[in-house]
């Protein structure tokens, strides 16, 4: 790298290695298929609400694609990533809940925990809107600051703060796997239901441990790849589909006599919701999670009104279920950790973008 210091109006507050002030290596977005490690500054506090995580896992999200491959807006230069695990370092004067040492993890949305939104437990609408990434700092670099630190960030217990078993298992609560969840729920899924799950990336495969968890006799998984159905079936998957159109529907109605009264969308597309309310039971609920890039006709909305299909979920509220769905990682009944098939360190994550948009990996870990 460069030993001179570029503009910050040429670099959008980025700028290469100087001593002053201090730096770190983060990986920013420069364009379509364009993610670098270059250096940013050091994180500050700058509100008394604020804490400084140095992050020691991270991950890249299937959501992150959709800016990768051009489809959707994102500051140019920008920081990236969502999913941020670390040890806080420092806190400001009005955090009370946390003290620097602290193993913490921090869902995809800040939220101030006082609002109307965050008590009622809705966090992702927090009036603060606030977000990893963009303009402010991103999980997949070397330290972010946290904002509204004590609504935000979730301690670790000190016992299992070490444990790398169990902080890659932990890891997928901060996006993933509550969002999963969030589909079962918001789909109705409860002890004896039979589910489908439409989509085999993480999201999906934690749809299927959400489902088993809630008690679903049968959870029959949709996708178009052998290897993430068979992490599906070890996720407790009854039943697995591997095909597409047409096909893929007609086999699960045949395997549901007739379609589910719940099935968990969580893929996002115009093809996945159109299959999703195609299996749907008359009476149903489809349960959606999956970002809504490149729906346009929604030619579904047609079987939802003609089947009486209820149509529930959006934005996962992680905060409201990280706290439930931890005690469960930390007593062993539940271990998301095997959607991680790729690893790289935080100079990997351009390679971790690249096999993900290639379908070479299911979810990737980065670890510090």
């Amino acid at each position: 790298m460069s030993a001179v210091a570029a503009s910050p109006a040429a670099a959008g507050g980025f700028f290469t290695r100087t001593s002053d002030p201090p730096h770190m290596d983060a990986a920013v977005y420069h364009g379509e298929g364009d993610i670098r490690v270059e250096e940013v500054p050091d994180p500050e506090i700058e509100e008394p609400t604020d804490a400084i995580v140095r992050i020691t896992h991270t991950a890249v999200c299937g959501s992150d694609l959709w800016f990768y491959r051009g489809q959707r807006d994102y500051p140019t230069p920008g920081r990236v990533g969502h999913e941020p695990m670390g040890v806080v370092e420092a806190v400001g004067d009005d955090v009370t809940h946390l003290r620097p040492g602290d193993r913490v993890l921090a869902p995809f949305a800040i939220s101030c925990g006082e609002c109307e939104f965050c008590r009622k437990g809705l966090y992702t609408s927090c009036v603060e809107e606030e977000g990893w990434g963009g303009e402010h700092d991103g999980a997949q670099g070397e330290k972010v600051r946290a904002p509204y630190a004590d609504g935000t960030l979730v301690r670790v217990p000190e016992r299992h703060a070490n444990d790398e078993d169990v902080l890659e298992a932990l890891l997928p609560l901060t996006d993933v796997m509550c969002t999963g969840h969030h589909a079962a729920v918001s789909a109705g899924v409860e002890a004896g239901d039979t589910a489908v799950v439409v989509g085999d990336g993480a999201v999906g495969l934690c749809g299927v441990l959400a489902a088993k968890r809630l008690g679903a006799e049968r959870v029959i998984a949709m996708g178009h790849h052998e290897d993430r159905l068979a992490i599906a079936a070890e996720f407790g998957a009854t039943e697995t589909i591997a095909a597409r159109g047409e096909a893929a529907v007609e086999r699960a109605r045949e395997l549901t006599y007739g379609g589910a009264n719940h099935v968990l969308e969580c893929v996002g597309a115009e093809s996945s919701m159109d299959t999703a309310f195609a299996v749907a039971r008359p009476g149903g609920t489809v349960g959606f999670v999956g970002v809504p890039m490149g729906v346009d006709e929604a030619a579904f909305l047609d079987d939802a009104f003609r089947k009486n299909v209820a149509l529930r979920g959006g934005v996962a509220p992680v905060r409201e279920y990280v706290d439930d769905l931890m005690a469960d990682v930390l007593q062993g009944t539940l271990d998301p950790s095997p959607i991680f098939t790729k690893t790289v360190d935080l100079d990997g994550v351009p390679e971790g973008y690249a096999a993900m948009d290639e379908r070479d990996a299911v979810k990737v870990m980065v670890k510090l």
